[in-house]
């Protein structure tokens, strides 16, 4: 039997209802997504959608650090080092379990409260982001990291990020920069802004409304009144403010010399430094892959960026970029990964194609039965 990754509990509303609690539970990780958590996770939400009974669900990490840093690259690394990369592999299991799961919860048939405190990144952001309600706070940072161990940013970024104001989402995805509560709302990842210390106050007030269902409506209203009191409390934006910036940075025809714009950034602001610091330092092949994606999937829909996701996330697993990524972040941890040649700087498109091949034949692809 497995060991329980997840806490839950059903508290009782004022209709005699109930509001579903569930908690990932691995602290010592920051709440990471291993594979059975998201098992566990998406046996309970699935469960609960069925029962008459649960009106509204509310998810959360615990401790005070993280709702959820990220997937569990660590066993990623390992199922890369046993020979488990690849379609039908472990690798290839867990994106499809992940991303499967994203997909549910953007669809998901009643009111999800998403509770974003602390740092919500990679495979966390894929929980928050379809979340009907999600709540960040004054110690929420946001994130797409995947630059730095040589992946790109997938749960879905292939379609969130191309609908972020301007090109506030390619500059994210090719930076990893953090985001705070208000950026997270002004680039469209949450909705509200919460104290982190009002988040039983919030549960409690959930619980007491007199509404015969708890529906989206009565989640709003009482998220509303909390986040009015809140906002004084949360952190500058970084975004917003730069925004006219960002789209000069990122405005060029070619791949290259937005990146190399983005990396020549020698201007005063902190945030931007450390974000041009951040691309310099990361996967050329990350960031090459990442502009490529966007560009493919703008029109596409959740549905068909999370099966592209899929064929391209397996591909990172068997090229070895990825696999020498994490070695140097948090294995080794020498932070000094061999990355491959910027195959942009030495025209190489083979090496980047190599990403783009199908992993799956479509018509046994294991996604192909999600829907728009």
């Amino acid at each position: 039997m497995s060991e329980r990754c997840i806490q839950v509990t059903e508290l009782p509303l004022a209709s005699g209802k109930r509001l579903g609690r569930v908690t990932l539970d691995a602290p010592s990780s920051l709440n990471a997504l291993s594979f059975n958590m998201a098992v566990q996770l998406e046996e309970q939400l699935r469960h609960w959608a069925e029962q008459d009974d649960i009106d509204a669900v509310w998810l959360e990490g615990t401790g005070e650090k993280a709702f959820c840093a990220g997937g569990d690259i660590v066993a990623l690394y390992k199922a890369m080092r046993e020979g488990e990369a690849g379609p039908g592999k472990a690798t290839g299991e867990y994106f499809t379990l992940e991303y499967r799961l994203d997909h549910f919860i953007h669809h998901y048939p009643k009111p999800l409260i998403a509770w974003g405190a602390g740092y919500v990144m990679g495979g966390g952001l894929g929980l928050l982001a379809g979340a009907s309600h999600r709540v960040v706070c004054e110690s929420t940072r946001v994130a797409m990291p995947e630059v730095s161990i040589g992946l790109y940013p997938d749960v879905g970024a292939s379609w969130f990020l191309n609908r972020m104001p301007g090109r506030c989402g390619l500059f994210l995805g090719v930076t990893g920069a953090q985001l705070t509560a208000r950026d997270a709302v002004f680039v469209g990842l949450a909705d509200r802004c919460i104290a982190a210390e009002r988040r039983e106050q919030v549960i409690a007030d959930l619980q007491a409304m007199p509404d015969r269902v708890l529906g989206h409506a009565s989640v709003a209203q009482v998220l509303r009144q909390h986040e009015q009191v809140s906002l004084p409390l949360m952190p500058e934006p970084n975004v917003q403010p730069l925004f006219d910036t960002l789209q000069a940075l990122t405005d060029f025809d070619d791949d290259k010399t937005v990146l190399a714009e983005i990396k020549a950034y020698s201007g005063d602001n902190p945030w931007l430094t450390k974000a041009a610091k951040t691309l310099a330092q990361g996967s050329p092949t990350s960031a090459a892959i990442t502009l490529r994606q966007l560009r493919r999937s703008k029109r596409w829909s959740l549905a068909e960026a999370l099966r592209s996701e899929l064929d391209l996330s397996v591909r990172c697993t068997q090229l070895g970029e990825l696999q020498e990524g994490i070695r140097a972040l948090l294995i080794d941890k020498d932070r000094q990964p061999k990355w491959h040649a910027d195959p942009l700087a030495t025209d190489d498109p083979a090496w980047l194609d190599a990403f783009f091949e199908p992993a799956f034949p479509a018509h046994e692809h294991p996604l192909r039965v999600l829907k728009d």
